[in-house]
């Protein structure tokens, strides 16, 4: 029952950190458990290298969107399967701003290999209203992530190395030489447990902010184009005239109950995309571990160091766990150092707050 890691948490960030470890000749435990939605389920597992309305170019993009390439590819080979759909994306603009924004930002931004082309008029395809035109983005596209999960839940089953139970902290021991856990032993444990994270005793005092996102499903007739469409909201072809629409922000309802208004406004924004009649076959909700400022948290505690956190990946967990898995995997083995951007010693000062209030409480 020994182990060189205990992941807590199998959504995306935990099943491709334990997938990357083990791959790298680690022993994994992964204790996790079984939900029916959870954020990453829920998720249409966008890879998009444009983000926002500012047309920035997503951060990393060109280490991130290669390393996920080649991730997807492998657990394609390995379980046979399709599972990461490459489609460009078009993203359609609002209005002549939109134009204006995306013209200045293209002249310096580097992004050949990256847009096909630009259109400042309709490009007339058939169902699709965009007035003002948008641009084809190459080298994007979705992962089945519920799939994908399954069949790596699946693997774990049957090397006998997934504990399917909810992680009970009282039951955690550390140790010189690591940590213990109902008999279990390991040198290191990685908490993988998404918004759940706020109530971790010993990550507590991150940033998260639980944010809910909604994301329907419907089924339209005779409609059925070649690219994902942005506007607003992503609407992701995938098969059979059905499309993935998402996703909502709600800061205030911490919960995974879908809505009225979470359904109506994504409705609305399907509309304002296509003129096509649809109905609405499916829904669901998931929360989202966000960040204050948007990049992943990750890193050893600062003062329990077999104890570490992956977390926080957020809407853009399907481009980035690739590349950051293979970066913590390397950093735990001592070989490189944890990105900046993401090593949670940038909030260490909110634990020593944190723990000074503990103090002062006590």
């Amino acid at each position: 029952m020994n182990y060189d890691f205990v992941v807590v948490g199998h959504g995306l960030a935990g099943a491709i950190l334990a997938y990357t470890l083990r791959k790298r000749g680690h022993r994994v435990l992964v204790v996790d458990e079984p939900k029916v939605d959870t954020a990453s389920k829920v998720a249409a597992g966008l890879v998009n290298p444009v983000a926002g309305k500012r047309f920035a170019k997503s951060w990393l993009a060109d280490v991130f969107i290669p390393a996920a390439d080649a991730l997807y590819s492998e657990l394609e080979q390995r379980y046979g399967q399709q599972l990461y759909i490459r489609k460009p994306i078009y993203k359609i603009f609002s209005s002549i701003e939109e134009q204006n924004t995306w013209m200045a930002k293209s002249a310096g931004e580097g992004w050949q290999g990256y847009i096909d082309a630009t259109y400042t008029q309709s490009i007339n395809q058939p169902g699709i209203d965009d007035p003002f035109g948008g641009i084809m983005i190459s080298r994007g596209g979705y992962l089945k992530v519920e799939e994908t999960l399954r069949l790596l839940t699946k693997e774990l089953q049957e090397q006998n190395l997934l504990l399917p139970e909810r992680f009970n902290i009282e039951h955690l021991g550390l140790t010189d030489a690591g940590v213990q856990y109902k008999g279990i032993a390991a040198r290191h444990l990685i908490f993988c447990e998404g918004y759940q994270a706020v109530k971790n005793p010993y990550f507590k005092w991150l940033p998260l902010q639980p944010t809910k996102g909604e994301v329907l499903e419907v089924q339209t007739h005779n409609f059925e184009p070649e690219c994902i469409y942005n506007k607003a909201v992503y609407v992701v072809p995938i098969g059979g005239g059905r499309f993935k629409i998402g996703a909502t922000y709600n800061w205030r309802e911490a919960d995974e109950v879908p809505t009225k208004s979470g359904e109506e406004e994504l409705a609305e924004r399907f509309r304002q995309i296509t003129s096509e009649d649809f109905e609405v076959v499916g829904h669901r909700a998931g929360i989202r571990p966000a960040v204050r400022d948007r990049r992943p948290l990750a890193g050893a505690h600062p003062d329990f160091k077999q104890l570490s956190v992956f977390n926080g990946l957020g809407s853009k967990g399907v481009m980035m766990s690739p590349y950051l898995a293979e970066n913590f995997a390397e950093a735990l083995e001592g070989k490189t150092n944890l990105l900046p951007e993401i090593h949670i010693s940038r909030y260490f000062s909110l634990y020593y707050d944190y723990i000074k209030h503990q103090n002062h409480q006590t």
